[in-house]
C-alpha cells in the first residue's frame, strides 16, 4: 500500500500523469487488518487508489466481487500484476488516479491515498452525489482528515460534500508506521452515503453556487453574508427559521441550518439572483 511524499506538488497536465516521488509503504500488519475489518466488504466492487504493492489488494479480493486497484508506478504495477494473475476478478489498472473514470456500478473505496493529491481525490469522489460512490475507508494525510472532519466548515467543498454524506474521523496512525516514514501522521477515516441527505442530488449544482459564495470568509457574520442574496423581508422571514444571531458566523451554521438557507432560497429568491457556479470542477 502506497503514500507518497506531500512535499511533490506536481499534477496531471494536459493528460500526463502526475509524476510522484519517495513512495512510504505502510508495513504495520495490525492497522492493515483494522482497516479491512472496518471496510466490511461483503461481495461488492472496491475500488482501491494507490494500490502499491498489494498489502490491500491480495485481501480486498478475497472477499469482494470485484477490486480496481489502481497503480502508477510501473514497478509496483508489474508486483500487482504478479500477486494477482490468478484472481480474475482484479484489475490493475496503470493510470494516475485523477485521470480514471469511476465506476458505474456502487462501489466502495478502500485506500491508502497521496498526501498531494488528497483534496483532489476527494473532490473526485464527493462533489457529485449522483455517482455511484457508497462508502469507503481512506487513510490520508491527518491535517486533511481533520480539516473534511472540523465542527466549523470553513471549505465550500467539504460543505458541499456533508450534505449528502457523513465523513467519520476513525483514527490517527503515526508516520512510522510506513517505511520510509513521511514528515506527517495519517489518519484513518470513515465515509458514508447518508440515508437521508440533506438535499436531493439534482439540487448539487445549485448548492454548491451557494456554498461558493458564502464560504469565500467563513469568519465572517452570517448575516451579513446572506443579506447579498435575500431581501430585508426575506431576511427577516430566514433568521426566525434558522435561529440566526448577529454574532452567529457563515463557518458555524450546521448542514441543518443550510438546508433551510438553500430550501428559502430556493422559495423565495428569484432564480436568476442565485448565486452563479465558478467553480466548474
Amino acid at each position: 500500500m502506497m503514500r507518497r511524499n506531500r512535499n511533490n506538488k506536481k499534477r496531471s497536465v494536459r493528460g500526463k500523469a502526475s509524476n510522484f516521488s519517495g513512495q512510504h509503504l505502510m508495513h504495520n500488519k495490525k492497522i492493515i487488518n483494522e482497516i479491512l475489518a472496518r471496510a466490511n466488504i461483503n461481495d461488492e466492487t472496491v475500488l482501491e487508489l494507490g494500490a502499491g504493492k498489494g498489502a490491500l489488494t491480495t485481501d480486498l479480493n478475497q472477499k469482494a466481487k470485484r477490486v480496481l486497484a489502481v497503480e502508477y508506478d510501473a514497478e509496483f504495477v508489474d508486483i500487482l500484476k504478479q500477486k494477482t494473475f490468478y484472481d480474475t476478478n482484479t484489475k490493475i489498472i496503470h493510470e494516475d488516479i485523477l485521470n480514471i473514470r469511476l465506476p458505474r456500478e456502487p462501489f466502495v473505496v478502500v485506500s491508502n491515498i497521496p498526501y498531494s493529491i488528497t483534496t483532489p481525490i476527494m473532490k473526485m469522489l464527493l462533489t457529485n452525489p449522483s455517482s455511484s460512490f457508497r462508502r469507503g475507508i481512506i487513510v490520508m494525510e491527518k491535517g486533511a482528515a481533520k480539516r473534511f472532519t472540523a465542527k466549523y466548515i470553513k471549505n465550500s467543498y467539504v460543505l458541499v460534500w456533508r450534505m449528502w454524506f457523513d465523513i467519520q474521523y476513525v483514527k490517527s496512525i503515526s508516520k512510522y508506521n510506513f517505511s520510509p516514514p513521511p514528515k506527517v501522521d495519517s489518519a484513518m477515516v470513515k465515509i458514508t452515503r447518508k440515508k437521508k441527505p440533506y438535499l436531493e442530488r439534482r439540487e448539487a449544482k445549485a448548492f454548491r453556487g451557494l456554498a461558493e459564495y458564502a464560504m469565500k470568509y467563513p469568519d465572517a457574520k452570517a448575516d451579513d453574508v446572506l443579506r447579498g442574496i435575500f431581501t430585508p423581508p426575506q431576511m427577516k422571514h430566514l433568521r426566525k427559521n434558522v435561529k440566526l444571531n448577529y454574532d452567529t458566523t457563515i463557518k458555524s451554521l450546521t448542514e441543518e441550518q443550510w438546508r433551510i438557507v438553500f430550501r428559502t432560497m430556493v422559495q423565495y429568491v428569484q432564480r436568476h439572483f442565485w448565486p452563479k457556479l465558478k467553480n466548474k470542477e
